[in-house]
């Protein structure tokens, strides 16, 4: 008997000591390929603090001088630029699963956006039920579903246009916030930018971008700062002023579903699937208003760049005519089924936003494990950009960057390429949920903006097209152009006046 014992416990011994001696070699092969990872060096790059401001053409000199994905690095926080087409896919697309996070926003994520702004959300539950209910509500089906209404409130812009042709940037931004309260609010068109949300949008809008730059608030650097009393009062003011004006137009939408009135909407889907979708009012507040925000004021830059460019480049601007006049008649407007037929109109789209980006820095994303490279690692933690500016000027992709061409776009076969991409809407998982909304929006708006008017330059005020601000979303400063009918203006606005939808 004690023999069996003396064996069993022995046994007991020898099983407890291999376990042990397994976990070892477990724990010693894991440190040590941390430890080789962490010896792989970081990409090149500059010695600038990663904290700082850096235009766009500042990046791309050091693309060109450090190669196609760069690091700045002070010993605590690293900063990656990927400046490359074929570095975009291979690390923003392929390891995009590793790049979903966002790095921690206190100014404009936690204090501002109260921690529910989409474009800052960090990963997790809540950015989860957001992605899955913006897309249902925004993917190809239910975007082609809004285009009655694009169609009605891009003829509006013709009929603006021949009004008052000097405010043609706010006719842009008032057709692409049109469009958005609509599918969002299920609001009536605003008659003009002074509608008391549409001005308090324009005020919101400037705060929110300039607090998603990277480094713009010391808060961000140095949280502690957060709990100082009467650190970010503005911050707490406008943060205070958003959640009244989310609330307000929810309220709206509640009040027309109490009254059976409320037109189809995504607030009101969103509200009568809350449970199903797991989300609280305050979600469905801000992700509504996510959606007004980024969809409103990226769609109208990136109609205003085509336009720009149509007026900078009158031979580009002659190509898209004569496809135009040889498909429609004109004696009709285009229609959302003469797209595939427009492939001039898609290619100048196209290298509208290749030649001056929306969002030419990009959103940051932040590195949850360590990405290996090119036998370089982007630590987990590090923040990365794909630098759209950069990326869009890559010669190896794009030759003669610098050359405004449409026909770049277009194979052998006459149609859009394939495997040509553009990455105006972000990267991977992070990609904006309404890029199908904005690229009909944007087809339409041009589409017959061209087909009534030829563009050109004011002699008396040429266009400066590098006049761009700084940030997020790079506006346009104001410009002046010229708008002649394509034919008798008393015919074209009849035209115009006799389509409403």
């Amino acid at each position: 008997m004690t023999s069996l014992s003396s064996m069993f416990s022995a046994s007991q011994w020898q099983i407890g000591v291999s376990v042990f001696g397994l976990l070892v070699v477990i724990v010693y092969s894991y440190r040590s390929r941390k430890t080789n990872l962490r010896q792989l060096p970081l990409p090149p790059g500059p010695s600038e603090s990663p904290t700082g401001h850096y235009p766009p053409r500042k990046i791309a000199q050091w693309i060109e001088q450090y190669g196609p994905v760069i690091s700045l690095n002070d010993g605590k926080n690293v900063l990656v630029i990927v400046g490359r087409y074929q570095e975009a896919i291979d690390i923003m697309e392929k390891q995009g699963a590793h790049l979903v996070d966002r790095p921690r926003s206190i100014a404009g994520g936690d204090i501002l956006g109260r921690g529910m702004r989409f474009a800052q959300i960090r990963s997790g539950e809540r950015l989860r039920k957001f992605r899955k209910t913006s897309h249902a509500h925004l993917q190809v089906k239910s975007a082609q579903s809004y285009e009655p209404v694009q169609v009605e409130h891009a003829r509006d812009i013709i009929l603006d246009i021949l009004h008052e042709p000097k405010l043609h940037q706010q006719h842009i931004k008032r057709f692409a916030a049109s469009v958005i309260l609509r599918v969002v609010y299920g609001k009536t068109t605003p008659t003009s930018l002074s509608d008391p949300y549409l001005a308090q949008l324009q005020k919101m809008i400037p705060r929110i971008q300039g607090a998603m730059v990277p480094g713009a608030y010391l808060v961000d650097e140095y949280p502690i700062l957060k709990y100082v009393p009467g650190y970010g009062r503005n911050l707490k003011e406008w943060s205070q002023q958003e959640y009244d004006m989310l609330f307000g137009q929810l309220n709206q939408v509640k009040s027309q579903m109490d009254h059976y009135i409320a037109p189809h909407s995504v607030a009101k889907d969103l509200l009568l699937h809350a449970e199903e979708n797991q989300l609280s009012e305050t979600e469905i507040a801000y992700l509504s208003g996510s959606l007004i925000g980024a969809g409103s004021d990226t769609t109208a830059v990136a109609i205003t760049t085509v336009l720009m460019a149509a007026a900078r480049f009158p031979h580009a601007q002659a190509r898209v005519h004569e496809e135009l006049d040889s498909i429609i008649d004109r004696e009709t407007i285009p229609v959302f089924e003469d797209w595939s037929r427009l492939v001039q109109v898609q290619a100048f789209i196209l290298e509208a936003l290749r030649w001056r980006p929306v969002n030419p820095i990009g959103l940051p994303h932040r590195a949850t494990k360590d990405i290996i490279w090119n036998g370089m690692c982007i630590p987990a933690g590090a923040t990365v950009f794909g630098n759209h500016w950069s990326i869009a000027r890559d010669p190896s992709v794009y030759h003669d960057p610098e050359v405004f061409n449409p026909q770049r776009w277009i194979g052998a076969d006459g149609e859009i390429k394939e495997n040509l991409k553009l990455f105006t809407f972000g990267f991977g998982r992070r990609a904006c949920p309404g890029l199908h909304v904005a690229n009909r929006s944007m087809f339409i708006a041009v589409a017959l903006i061209l087909w009534s008017f030829t563009l050109a330059e004011d002699s008396s005020d040429p266009i400066d097209d590098t006049a761009f601000t700084p940030g997020i979303v790079s506006h346009q400063k104001p410009f002046s152009m010229t708008f002649k009918p394509r034919m008798d203006e008393a015919s074209l606005r009849n035209i115009f006046c006799s389509t409403a939808v």
